[in-house]
């Protein structure tokens, strides 16, 4: 687990742009203590995740009333899920997928 006193208080782990054109991006979000860190949340490819999400008729995950990336003291949980997605994004070859010319398939 994320020990807080890693990264609580550090400004890698928290920050807002407010200049953003969609900020805030999700209603009921409190502009003074957004976290725009995760813009695209990481942990959306995974099937379970802390976040309050729920899953279409057709399938597809909604985010749209989750705040739980954007909120700063979850910064630790956040990166404690980290490794089980990078075990989800392994290809066959059992390398993580990181350049344009990798393929997820």
């Amino acid at each position: 687990m994320n020990k807080a006193e890693n990264w609580q208080g550090k400004h890698f782990s928290c920050f807002t742009n407010r200049e953003c054109e969609y900020f805030p991006c999700h209603a009921g979000a409190d502009p003074e203590s957004f976290n725009c860190l995760f813009c695209f949340c990481p942990l959306y490819a995974l099937d379970a995740c802390p976040g309050n999400y729920v899953f279409l008729d057709n399938g597809i995950k909604d985010c749209s009333g989750c705040l739980f990336p954007h909120q700063k003291e979850n910064y630790g949980i956040l990166m404690d899920y980290m490794p089980k997605l990078y075990a989800q994004l392994k290809d066959r070859s059992g390398r993580i997928c990181c350049s344009p010319s990798d393929s997820l398939s």
